[in-house]
């Protein structure tokens, strides 16, 4: 990836690793809601791939 910056005359830089501190709590209300909102979003996003699997 450096080659290909430098490759435009921009210099890479290193970038700290960060790592993830927020721990997700689903349970709960708002949990709840969170793995509904999901659940529908990847049954509207793959509905055809959803219903395929559903006729096997």
């Amino acid at each position: 990836m450096n080659k290909k910056v430098e490759a435009y005359g921009v210099s890479a830089v290193d970038r700290p690793k960060i790592k993830a501190t927020k721990i997700l709590d689903l349970s709960g209300e708002a949990g709840k809601k969170i793995v509904i909102s999901e659940a529908k979003l990847a049954l509207k996003t793959h509905k055809k791939t959803f219903t395929k699997l559903a006729h096997m």
